[in-house]
């Protein structure tokens, strides 16, 4: 079926291919991709644009021996079926499957690990430092994004580049999008200036008259050609870059084969830090990628024909569909309130606010150690700033939480869409980790929802909230199909629920563990097993009086949470039992163990991981007969 592909098993094999013959070799690799990714779902658009970067990239350098390092890797598709991965791509994002993003155990070829972005320039100018010290000789290629330019970490990597005067390549990959459309100021700035009405028609005049005028008109073009590319490194970002250290080269047409393989082969070898910058399309080669908002960055499974997903069942709302329409409902009402998020509005539901009230929504591009402090600058003038930003990604802004929020103790709402294991995009994406790094910070509300009621009434309450800083976190998915038509109500800050009786043992759970653990109540039961449940709503601060009167009635408690069992809720709920001086107590702590956690679906993985109801029961049983060690 594929001609060229079909005998491409490492980058080897291409650069076997006549170069006459790679324009074919990108045409079947974007079949490729499209047919297997219509059955699988993934991240479509951002590979589809980068295929003749990727060819061209394997096919001039001596890869695994020269060094790629992929920024993210959404746009690393294609690199992944040209290093051997073709026959495994079927099983990408899939338990088992490769990975959706770089991972260096699975290929030689995956230089290095990425799911966050702006990554890339610093790990390619540690590899090449590395290659420095050992007095070794091969070539360190990043390969990043112009959405991953929001990120501040590319700026430093770049000075510290510039000053070390290393070999190594930059190529920018300028889509002009991220995952939707970009917030690249010197991006947006070229774009605007080439595109305008005004440049185009002197630009046009110039070229109707000077035709007019035989050898002198030719003249007249050539050095107007020469003055437009002079204005055109003036007004896009090469300047910036030049001084910054790199030598600049661009813009090129990132889907120029012969192009790009010239000037690839030219600045191989060349001294010192270089950009080139190519410009690309997201989904480029596929029409309804192209015509598509967002390109079709993430799908699920589609038809190839259409681009269009099978239609879903009627199902409940998602948690990040509740709170965008809640936000929306409070702002209505609070003139203060303002939504901020770091280059996701739509995947975390703050493109409600932006839709409603777009003077009070901002996107700061993938820049979350920023958005936190801008957060925190607004709410020294009496805003409530809203900030809604993946558990995961939250992690890069850990020191602006504490030194510019929490220090000053600022009401900053931090809401954390993701939270727990989120599937198939794998490690680098669950939120995991949040109730630890935020549970350290003094003066920290932690809260999460059994549902999306519990939802909207947190949320409610955080805004409300005016001592200091909150956090709210909410898993991925849908909602269990509440009535929301009911009206806010502010939650005792601290304060859990008993919401089913027992005399066995009591589960003390959180957020998404609350549901399942009430329904392996009840299938205990029935075999003469009684559990209590309580729904601790918070995990800072902790309710410690509900806690020791569990601890007077029981002696032994599960704590259930899906979050590491190392600093989270389990963790919280120990202390408050050594605390309060019950000795005589003993505390199983079930969530997610102290190891990364790979791709799956979110049913696969609680399955494994025995967070699911039949897991719960198991755990309760072994526990409640002694089988397990305390933990």
């Amino acid at each position: 079926m594929y001609k060229y592909l079909s005998a491409i098993n490492s980058p080897a094999d291409l650069r076997k291919i006549q170069q006459s013959d790679l324009k074919l070799v990108c045409q079947e690799l974007r079949d490729f991709i499209i047919d297997k990714i219509s059955k699988t779902g993934g991240h479509l658009g951002a590979g589809l644009g980068a295929v003749e970067l990727a060819v061209t990239l394997h096919y001039v350098f001596n890869t695994p021996q020269d060094k790629l390092v992929f920024d993210v890797g959404h746009q690393a598709y294609p690199h992944k079926i040209l290093t051997g991965r073709r026959d495994q791509f079927e099983t990408i994002r899939q338990l088992g499957g490769i990975s959706g993003f770089l991972k260096r155990s699975e290929s030689e070829y995956d230089t290095f690990g990425a799911g966050h972005a702006s990554t890339a320039i610093s790990a390619a100018l540690g590899i090449a430092t590395a290659r420095d010290l050992a007095k070794d000789n091969y070539s360190v290629v990043a390969v990043i994004g112009d959405g991953a330019m929001t990120g501040g970490m590319a700026y430093e990597a770049m000075n510290n580049a510039g000053i070390q005067k290393r070999n190594i390549i930059v190529i920018l990959n300028d889509n002009n999008m991220s995952i939707s459309q970009n917030k690249w100021a010197f991006s947006n700035y070229f774009t605007e200036l080439i595109a305008n009405p005004s440049y185009n028609k002197f630009k046009a005049n110039v070229w109707d008259i000077t035709g007019k005028l035989d050898s002198l008109g030719d003249r007249i073009r050539r050095i107007a050609s020469r003055v437009e590319e002079g204005i055109k490194v003036v007004i896009t970002p090469g300047i910036l870059f030049e001084a910054l250290g790199f030598r600049y080269f661009g813009p090129i047409n990132g889907h120029n084969i012969p192009q790009l393989i010239k000037i690839f082969k030219e600045i191989k070898n060349l001294p010192g830090p270089i950009l080139i910058h190519t410009v690309t399309k997201k989904g480029k080669g596929y029409r309804p990628a192209e015509e598509d908002e967002q390109a079709l960055h993430g799908v699920t499974p589609f038809d190839k024909v259409t681009g269009i997903s099978s239609k879903k069942a009627e199902t409940p709302p998602s948690y990040t569909e509740v709170f965008g329409n809640a936000l929306v409902e409070i702002a209505k009402d609070n003139q203060k309130v303002v939504g901020i998020t770091a280059a996701m509005p739509d995947g975390t539901g703050l493109d409600k606010i932006q839709n409603e009230f777009p003077d009070r929504f901002f996107d700061v591009g993938i820049a979350e150690q920023h958005a936190v402090t801008f957060a925190a600058g607004l709410a020294t003038q009496g805003y409530i700033p809203v900030v809604g930003i993946y558990s995961t990604f939250l992690q890069r802004a850990f020191d602006q939480i504490v030194h510019d929020v929490a220090l000053q103790n600022l009401h900053v709402v931090f809401v954390l869409d993701r939270g727990g294991v989120v599937g198939s995009d794998g490690p680098t994406h669950h939120g995991v980790l949040d109730f630890a790094y935020l549970r350290s910070i003094p003066g920290m509300v932690i809260m999460s929802p059994k549902d999306e009621v519990e939802l909207r009434q947190m949320l409610y309450t955080a805004i409300t909230y005016e001592k200091g800083p909150v956090s709210l976190r909410y898993p991925r998915g849908i909602c269990t199909g509440l009535s929301l038509k009911q009206p806010f109500i502010q939650l005792a800050i601290g304060k859990a629920e008993q919401i089913r009786k027992g005399k066995d043992a009591a589960i003390l759970a959180v957020g998404n563990m609350v549901h399942p653990s009430l329904l392996a109540a009840e299938l205990l039961s029935k075999e003469g097993i009684e559990i209590e449940i309580v729904n601790m709503r918070f995990v800072k601060p902790i309710d410690e009086d509900m806690i020791s009167d569990v601890c007077r009635r029981f002696k032994k408690i599960i704590t259930l949470e899906d979050h590491s069992v190392i600093g989270g809720l389990g963790s919280s709920v120990i202390e408050a039992i050594s605390k309060n001086g019950f000795t005589d107590v003993s505390v199983k702590t079930h969530g997610i163990p102290d190891s990364f956690v790979e791709q799956g679906t979110i049913p696969e993985i609680h399955n494994i991981l025995k967070l699911d109801v039949s897991g719960i029961i198991d755990t309760v049983k072994d526990f409640i007969k002694n089988k397990l060690h305390n933990k």
